[in-house]
């Protein structure tokens, strides 16, 4: 299967905080498709917990206790996230906080996995940032995220979802891996970021090497492909 043949499923939670003594919890959930690299169905939802959302969290998404009341809980959207994930390759900027989170449905079978981070790092290894807001500004995608979401804003969970998948869309344009096999993005080849973060100059002066040699099948075991 191609990269382009590929269902890909966008996932990012926001959380209620880290409070000492107590298990991150979440409180937003959001959920973004992609087939034949065009977006289609989405679905978010504020999320109930009883855990108090710390101040720090409130300061960023901006939600706060009063927004979670009559909320699902996140195992009482077991069939609309099964639906949306299930049979789907997921995709996340820094995926360990949404593995963690679906650990709330036991044996999901869930994945695989494409990190748009790792991604990032090898398609655009000289960039200064891969904050997911800064890759955003930098490759000036924040057009297609309001045309895809018109209410687009920053730390929303289905927001951020989206702007994976926008990302990951990007990512593989540019590294023209739209024919290629889909298996390519699950271990980027990170070598010359790592190479170009040793030398400890400023990203914008390195040279930039191209794209499409940092995804590529011979980077990776034919029992892989």
């Amino acid at each position: 299967m191609t990269v382009a043949e590929t269902s890909f499923a966008a996932i990012d939670f926001e959380s209620a905080g880290i409070r000492r003594g107590s298990t991150e919890v979440p409180v937003q959930i959001g959920i973004a498709l992609m087939h034949h690299l065009e977006i289609s169905e989405n679905f978010g939802s504020i999320l109930f917990t009883e855990q108090p959302i710390t101040w720090a969290a409130q300061k960023v998404h901006g939600i706060c206790q009063k927004d979670l009341a009559g909320a699902p809980r996140l195992p009482d959207l077991w069939p609309k996230v099964h639906d949306l994930l299930h049979n789907r390759w997921l995709v996340a900027h820094g995926s360990a906080t949404e593995r963690r989170f679906l650990r709330a449905f036991p044996f999901h079978g869930f994945g695989p996995w494409v990190d748009t981070l790792k991604v990032s790092r090898a398609v655009w290894p000289e960039k200064n940032s891969f904050a997911l807001g800064d890759l955003v500004r930098d490759l000036g995608l924040e057009g297609d995220l309001r045309q895809a979401l018109p209410a687009f804003r920053w730390h929303d969970a289905l927001s951020d979802a989206m702007a994976s998948l926008i990302l990951l869309r990007r990512a593989v344009a540019d590294a023209k891996i739209g024919n290629e096999n889909a298996h390519l993005l699950l271990r980027p080849d990170a070598t010359e970021y790592h190479r170009l973060k040793a030398q400890g100059l400023p990203l914008r002066s390195r040279s930039r090497s191209p794209a499409r040699r940092a995804l590529r099948k011979e980077d990776f075991p034919q029992s892989d492909i």
